[in-house]
């Protein structure tokens, strides 16, 4: 049991710090200050000395830095998601937009959020990235974490899971969306790393993420996948075979033509890009031809997008509790009566891939 705060019953939150800099650490005390719900219950230098304290500390969440002597931030992770799964927040200079390699290399070893260190420690500065830190703390806690995942590798040698039948006459459908928050870029690369070459449908992806690393994410993908991963040029028709992503800080929808629109008008629930206007856009173009997919994440954005979907006709799915990383945005779907199936993660691709084959066999 977490202790109680002196405000009442609120739990206090303890996170254990691993950073071989004082500096860093002092200044992730100041940006805390303001947050009387979250308690440094410890603090480590590198990863080995992390490791023994999450043993005496059992701490609620764990801020790591990168680079470090010893035992660096994703030797850590992989070790604490093999053995002690908890929420990991990097909390990095080494995680600017710029650097998406070191990004989604922690997210790939099962970290579920980054934030840029501020690369001055001005008051400004600190406010505002504070801010996010103490927001993203807040939204780990309590996150039920499952396990390290396998590696690609791995993953791509075990059995493939039996299709599952979706009744659905696939001959009619013509475009997949799919839409993520907290935990979506590892749900995105195990859905998208299993559809083959020439699988027959054109994905429209909506992932709720910082400014300036859209690009990474998609690159990062597009290295694993078979199908081609790119950002969606205003303009263009969506063609099959290709996932498609919002530019950089914009919605993402069809048009009454078909085409992509990507807009900047203002965010919707705090988000931009929003995955109810992108599944809305194809509910009013493709009718009962779209497929909605909606997967992990906070909030309920997407929910009302899905629904949109099912009352004109289309296929929904949406990742089931078990295997969410946050079950907001499943969650609130299947309140909406938005959802037709609940599926585990490993089952999504495999049932998108029984569409396509289905599809194939009837043309």
């Amino acid at each position: 049991m977490n202790p109680t705060s002196l405000r009442g019953s609120a739990p206090v939150i303890r996170i254990l710090v691993v950073d071989d800099s004082p500096l860093a650490v002092e200044m992730i005390r100041r940006m805390l200050a303001n947050a009387p719900d979250i308690h440094i219950a410890g603090v480590a230098g590198n990863g080995v000395e992390a490791l023994a304290l999450i043993e005496q500390l059992h701490p609620d969440v764990i801020c790591t830095d990168l680079h470090m002597p010893v035992m660096d931030g994703l030797a850590l992770t992989r070790e604490v998601m093999a053995t002690q799964p908890l929420p990991i927040l990097v909390l990095s200079v080494s995680v600017q937009a710029e650097q998406g390699r070191n990004i989604f290399s922690m997210l790939d070893a099962g970290a579920l959020d980054v934030l840029a260190k501020p690369r001055g420690g001005s008051d400004a500065n600190l406010g505002v990235i504070g801010n996010d830190l103490i927001t993203k703390i807040r939204i780990l806690f309590g996150v039920k974490v499952i396990g390290r995942r396998k590696s690609t590798a791995a993953i791509a040698s075990l059995p493939i899971a039996q299709p599952l039948s979706l009744g659905v006459t696939a001959g009619a459908l013509r475009i997949i969306g799919i839409g993520a928050s907290t935990g979506g870029p590892q749900a995105f690369e195990g859905i998208l790393r299993q559809l083959p070459v020439d699988f027959a449908l054109p994905l429209v992806c909506v992932q709720h993420i910082a400014q300036g690393f859209m690009q990474g994410l998609v690159d990062w993908l597009a290295s694993s996948c078979k199908i081609r991963v790119c950002i969606a040029q205003e303009g263009t028709e969506p063609r099959a075979g290709t996932a498609y992503f919002p530019p950089d800080d914009r919605h993402i929808e069809i048009d009454a033509s078909g085409r992509f629109r990507c807009s900047s008008a203002l965010a919707v629930s705090g988000h931009r890009p929003s995955v109810d206007i992108a599944f809305s856009s194809l509910a009013r173009h493709y009718g009962a031809s779209a497929v909605g997919v909606l997967l992990t994440g906070m909030g309920k954005d997407g929910a009302q997008g899905l629904l949109d979907i099912r009352r004109a006709g289309g296929l929904t799915l949406v990742q089931d509790e078990a295997s969410s990383v946050v079950f907001g945005m499943p969650g609130a779907a299947i309140e909406l009566g938005a959802a037709l199936h609940v599926l585990a993660l490993d089952k999504i691709g495999p049932a998108l891939c029984a569409l396509v084959a289905k599809l194939e066999k009837q043309q």
